[in-house]
């Protein structure tokens, strides 16, 4: 008899639980999705702003970018004007970097495994490109497309 009161108690508090984890749970609207890219994780953090007691919410848009012989995957990106667009670089093989010179956004030169994370404020609208430096890289077809709406 208790074991079947605890279990009609715990079925009870997970339906309840479940109700409220999945109320108000929508489904996101797609806005030109391109399988192509990468949507991106998206960040809401609050920030303060210097010199106030003011704090704001700040979206940040983070990728995860794979650098190999002369290709980005993913090779496009999409974000909005005033994200803080956040990406790390991941270089899977040989010498690579990752350059938007528009936004003055670089990485060192990587190493085979090696990762570095740039931020930058996607302040501008238009389609950028983001390219490796090193060598012929680039001419060799090593560019991506950041586009900013």
């Amino acid at each position: 008899m208790n074991n079947t009161l605890i279990a009609i108690i715990v079925v009870v508090v997970l339906a309840i639980g479940g109700f409220f984890l999945f109320q108000n749970k929508g489904v996101a609207p797609v806005d030109d999705f391109d399988p192509g890219s990468d949507p991106g994780t998206i960040v809401n953090t609050t920030m303060p702003v210097p010199g106030s007691d003011v704090v704001e919410t700040v979206v940040i848009k983070e990728f995860s970018v794979d650098a190999a012989p002369f290709s980005f995957s993913p090779s496009t990106m999409t974000v909005n004007k005033g994200d803080t667009v956040r990406i790390t670089l991941k270089n899977t093989k040989g010498t690579h970097d990752l350059k938007i010179d528009e936004f003055n956004a670089t990485t060192r030169i990587l190493n085979a495994g090696e990762t570095q994370t740039i931020t930058f404020l996607a302040n501008k609208t238009g389609t950028f490109d983001y390219y490796c430096s090193v060598g012929n890289h680039r001419a060799m077809g090593m560019v991506g497309k950041l586009i900013v709406r």
